[in-house]
C-alpha cells in the first residue's frame, strides 16, 4: 500500500512539474523577442565568433582552454542579452546594443591575438 501511494505521489509531482514547466514557458514566449532586429545583429555576432573560436581552435592558434575562456565570455554576453531583454518588454534599447557589441569587440580582439 505504502508502494503505490509513493508512486502516487511521484506521479503527481511529475505532473505538477509539468504544468508549472509549461505555464512559465508560455509566459516567457511574450517577453522574448528574438526576430528583433538588435536582437538578431547581436546573435549573428555571436554565432560569428563562436564559428571563429572553433576555426581558431582547430587551425591550433588556440589552446582548448583559450577557447573555453572565449566560449565562457561569449555565454556571458548572450545571458546578459537576455537578461536586458526581459527587463524591457522583449528587446534590447540602442544602449543595451551598443555595451553588448562593445563587449563583442572585446571578446573578438581576443580571437585573433
Amino acid at each position: 500500500m505504502l508502494t503505490i501511494l509513493n508512486g502516487s505521489r511521484i506521479a503527481i509531482t511529475i505532473l505538477t512539474l509539468g504544468v508549472v514547466a509549461g505555464t512559465t514557458a508560455i509566459a516567457n514566449a511574450g517577453t522574448w523577442n528574438q526576430n528583433h532586429p538588435r536582437h538578431a545583429e547581436v546573435n549573428a555576432r555571436l554565432a560569428n565568433q563562436n564559428w571563429r573560436i572553433n576555426q581558431e581552435r582547430r587551425e591550433g592558434e588556440i589552446t582548448a582552454g583559450q577557447a573555453r575562456a572565449l566560449h565562457a565570455q561569449d555565454r556571458f554576453i548572450s545571458n546578459e542579452e537576455r537578461f536586458m531583454a526581459r527587463q524591457n518588454g522583449g528587446h534590447i534599447t540602442r544602449a543595451e546594443q551598443r555595451s553588448l557589441n562593445q563587449q563583442e569587440n572585446a571578446v573578438s580582439r581576443e580571437i585573433g591575438r
